[in-house]
C-alpha cells in the first residue's frame, strides 16, 4: 500500500506540474497573439471553443443537465471567472507576463476576505500573517507612485480578485452541483458575455497565428482537466503550492521572448506573494471549513 500511495502522489505531482506549464505557455501565446489580435477576440474564441467541447454533454442530457436551484450562484461564479480571464488577457499587452501572472496567482490571498464578506466566516488570527505579507508583496509589484499605478497592473490585480470570487463561489457550489454543470454554465455564459466585444474586434486571422489561437482556446479546458486529476491523486497541501511555479516560469518566458526582467522591488514582492500564498493554502487545507 505505501508503494501505491507514492504512485498516486507522483501522478498528482505530474498533473500538478503540468497545469502551470500549460497555463503559462498559453498565456505567453496570448501575449504574443495580442500584438495582432485583440484580447477581447482571443477571449471570445477561447470560450467559444470550450462551449463547443461541452455541447455533446448538453445534447446527451438535454436541458435537465442545466437545471439547478442554484442558478443565480452559478451565474455569479461564471461571470467572476469570465472577468478574471478577460482582465488577465487585457493586462498582457501592457505589463510583463510575470507581473500579470503573479497578480492573478495572488487569488488565494483574496479568498478568505471574500468568504468573510459573503458568508461572514471568521478569518483565523494565524491567517492574517499570510494575508498581510501577500498584500505587501502585491504593493511592491504594483509600485504605486505619485503618478498612480500602471493600468495594466490594476487589470492584473482585478483578475486575481475576480478569480478569488470564482474560487469562493465554486466552493459553495461543490456541495450540490456536478463539475460538468459548473463548467457548462461558465463556458456558455462567458462566451455570451464576450460576444459583443469579440464581434467588435472580429478580423481575419493569419494562418500562422491559428495554431497559437487554438492552443490558447483549448488551454483553459486542458488546465481544468489536469487540475482535477492532480487533486484526485494528491492532497491540497501538495498540489496547490505547485500553481505558483507559473510565476518563475512566466519570468523565464518573459526573459526568453521579450527580454524583460523584474526589478529588485518586484522580485521581492513576488517572493512575498508566493510565500504568503503557500502559507495561506497550507492553513486553509488544515481548516475543515476551507475544504
Amino acid at each position: 500500500m505505501p508503494g501505491q500511495d507514492r504512485h498516486h502522489i507522483s501522478l498528482g505531482l505530474f498533473y500538478g506540474l503540468a497545469t502551470p506549464v500549460v497555463a503559462s505557455t498559453a498565456t505567453a501565446a496570448a501575449k504574443y497573439l495580442s500584438t495582432d489580435l485583440s484580447p477581447w477576440f482571443i477571449v471570445w474564441v477561447q470560450y467559444g471553443l470550450c462551449s463547443l467541447i461541452m455541447l455533446p454533454w448538453i445534447l446527451r442530457g438535454g436541458t435537465r443537465v442545466l437545471s439547478s436551484r442554484r442558478a443565480p450562484l452559478l451565474i455569479v461564479r461564471s461571470l467572476a471567472g469570465w472577468l478574471g480571464f478577460t482582465t488577465y488577457f487585457l493586462a498582457l499587452p501592457h505589463i510583463p507576463l510575470v507581473d500579470a501572472t503573479l497578480l492573478r496567482a495572488a487569488a488565494p490571498l483574496w479568498v478568505p476576505l471574500i468568504v468573510w464578506l459573503w458568508a461572514r466566516e471568521a478569518i483565523p488570527g494565524s491567517r492574517w500573517i499570510g494575508l498581510i505579507g501577500g498584500f505587501a508583496g502585491i504593493l511592491l509589484v504594483l509600485q504605486p507612485s505619485l503618478d498612480g499605478v500602471n493600468g495594466g497592473h490594476l487589470l492584473g490585480a482585478l483578475a486575481g480578485l475576480a478569480l478569488a470570487t470564482s474560487m469562493a463561489t465554486t466552493r459553495g457550489l461543490s456541495t450540490s452541483e456536478p463539475a460538468a454543470r459548473v463548467l457548462c454554465y461558465y463556458f456558455l455564459i462567458s462566451f455570451l458575455a464576450s460576444t459583443p466585444m469579440g464581434l467588435v474586434h472580429l478580423k481575419p486571422v493569419a494562418i500562422e497565428l491559428l495554431p497559437g489561437l487554438v492552443y490558447v482556446g483549448l488551454s483553459i479546458f486542458l488546465t481544468m482537466v489536469l487540475y482535477t486529476r492532480a487533486y484526485t491523486h494528491a492532497p491540497t497541501t501538495v498540489v496547490a503550492p505547485l500553481s505558483y511555479i507559473a510565476v518563475p516560469l512566466s519570468g523565464l518566458l518573459d526573459w526568453w521572448f521579450w527580454q524583460t526582467l523584474p526589478n529588485t522591488l518586484a522580485l521581492g514582492g513576488s517572493v512575498l506573494v508566493i510565500g504568503s500564498g503557500i502559507v495561506t493554502v497550507a492553513l486553509s487545507a488544515r481548516t475543515r471549513s476551507e475544504h
